[in-house]
């Protein structure tokens, strides 16, 4: 298949979700690989979808971080709208979890700071992310994590339309906030509750609150304390705990705070045989980030 007269997309999806499908494809005109995004609309027409995926594409087009994929191009083709974004080339934490079982700390805690990165770049934007899990966070093989997927993003300003349909919860129940179940209000801090649902999933290898039913796992989120976290360093274990607090007000104060709490526990990452490329394989991006992290840091 050709759209706009450039992109020639494979005849299979990557990925299928509630709200579209991804299919890797060729930009002709600048000779490189992209992903387009198509929205699935069931039924045909749907003007709130079709104005969330827009707002989708708004968002990353003005979220430029290098944890976030580029957007290239928005247009309709067969009266489908479609994203152009940069091809990420990796798996997703809920593979490498799902193959790995429980992730060493330092990985855990690289991988959730730079979810941290990313989510302070948004926040500093009014952008909440809204969906935060692991099949929504990418390890690429130089050890580098993107978030993807901003189609349930909000961007907290005034005059912005806002989409939550009727009897429906938006979001994924194993991370969503005690707040956005309860009233559907979510912001930085229900992303920040969100990210420690995944660092809990991290460390131990199993989801924090699953059942039968999605009511079920409400309730959980709702009401239940998480379950500890034997074995794992008291910080960090503290860190999850302020993370997975009912109340946003007591969770930390911001995701640059939760960032600076991880980052010591980073230091002596392991391999991860089957994710990431050796070692010895030179990685402009790490390259890049190595005398970027020097810049301006006390004593260097």
């Amino acid at each position: 298949m050709v759209i706009a007269d450039r992109y020639v997309l494979d005849d299979l999806p990557l990925s299928q979700g509630g709200m579209g499908a991804v299919y890797a494809g060729h930009d002709l005109h600048l000779d490189r690989k992209v992903a387009v995004k198509f929205l699935r609309v069931p039924g045909g027409h749907d003007a709130e979808l079709e104005q969330r995926f827009t707002r989708e594409a708004r968002i990353l087009a003005r979220l430029e971080h290098p944890g976030a994929p580029v957007l290239y191009d928005f247009g309709t083709a067969d009266q489908r709208l479609y994203q152009v974004m940069q091809f990420i080339d990796g798996v997703t934490i809920a593979d490498v979890v799902s193959e790995h079982g429980p992730l060493p700390v330092p990985w855990a805690a690289a991988i959730a700071a730079q979810a941290c990165a990313v989510l302070s770049a948004a926040h500093a934007l009014s952008i909440c992310h809204r969906d935060l899990k692991p099949g929504n966070l990418m390890l690429c093989p130089d050890g580098s994590v993107k978030v993807l997927d901003f189609g349930l993003a909000r961007l907290h300003e005034t005059g912005t339309a806002q989409f939550t349909r009727i009897g429906q919860i938006l979001g994924t129940p194993a991370y969503m906030a005690p707040e956005q179940i309860q009233s559907g209000v979510a912001d930085a801090r229900s992303d920040l509750y969100a990210l420690g649902c995944v660092l809990h999933e991290m460390l131990t290898g199993d989801q924090l609150f699953t059942g039968p039913t999605e009511y079920t796992v409400f309730v959980k989120q709702v009401n239940d304390p998480p379950p500890p976290l034997p074995g794992v360093p008291a910080e960090l274990a503290r860190l999850v705990a302020d993370l997975l607090e009912k109340r946003p007000e007591d969770r930390p104060a911001d995701a640059g705070a939760v960032y600076a709490r991880l980052r010591p526990l980073t230091s002596g990452l392991p391999l991860l045989p089957g994710f990431l490329t050796p070692a010895t394989t030179p990685s402009p991006v790490r390259m890049y980030a190595h005398i970027v992290g020097h810049v301006l840091s006390p004593g260097r």
